[in-house]
């Protein structure tokens, strides 16, 4: 299986913790409506279909439904997806959740999706490519791919690793393993090798001043990419 146990034994351990504003995922929630528009803004979400690989506790999932899309989110932490489908019943968003792998996935409903979204996971699996391909499989010709990860260079190590984990303690230590990171240039080329077509790179910054984020052309450190299967 495409997973590092150990990585998904600490997304379940902080679980509980998902939807707490405050807690650790802060960033995810403050991040959220920044790429949500952005999803929004390629692909109006409104009646179409969607799957959020790697969806843990369900934040994008969830609000990718209240655009009004058919939405499924699907992980390898079960502890995540009970949280998931717990926010759903409380809010009464209606998001199907299931426990399984992307290529798995990918073999039972492949050409299903209009939108496949893949944020903040490609950097925490042994096999990046194999995660792109499985989305490429799950698109319908002619719909979109968005994904989003870290930069490796070392402004990206001192930002999301120094920064982020250690001095600010905006996440637990140990959440990033620099190694994992992936270039603009090498997730361009899983998307080409996977059939897709690159429309568009983001970078996602963040102000430690005013403690704000924001969408800009700098893709150093965090970045989206958005791409496309032809027709």
């Amino acid at each position: 299986m495409n997973a590092d146990p150990l990585e998904i034994q600490k997304f379940s351990e902080l679980a509980h913790r998902w939807w707490d504003p405050t807690s650790e995922f802060r960033p995810l929630h403050e991040i959220n409506p920044l790429r949500l528009e952005w999803i929004n803004a390629r692909a109006p979400l409104a009646g179409k279909t969607v799957i959020d690989i790697g969806c843990g506790g369900g934040i994008l999932t969830e609000s990718m439904a209240r655009k009004g899309a058919t939405v499924t989110g699907i992980d390898l932490s079960e502890k995540a997806l009970r949280v998931a489908d717990l926010h759903s019943l409380e809010s009464g968003v209606q998001v199907r959740y299931e426990l399984i792998a992307a290529e798995d996935m990918a073999a039972r409903e492949a050409g299903r999706y209009d939108v496949v979204t893949c944020m903040e996971m490609l950097e925490h699996v042994p096999d990046p490519g194999a995660i792109v391909r499985a989305a490429a499989t799950l698109v319908k010709p002619g719909g979109h791919v968005f994904f989003s990860t870290l930069n490796r260079n070392p402004k990206a190590y001192l930002y999301a690793v120094i920064g982020a984990e250690y001095l600010l303690r905006m996440l637990p230590k140990g959440t990033h393993d620099y190694d994992k990171f992936i270039t603009p240039a090498e997730l361009s080329q899983y998307a080409r090798g996977a059939g897709l077509d690159v429309q568009g790179l983001k970078g996602l910054g963040y102000n430690p001043l005013s403690k704000i984020y924001s969408l800009n052309d700098d893709t150093s450190v965090n970045y989206l990419v958005a791409t496309r299967r032809p027709l």
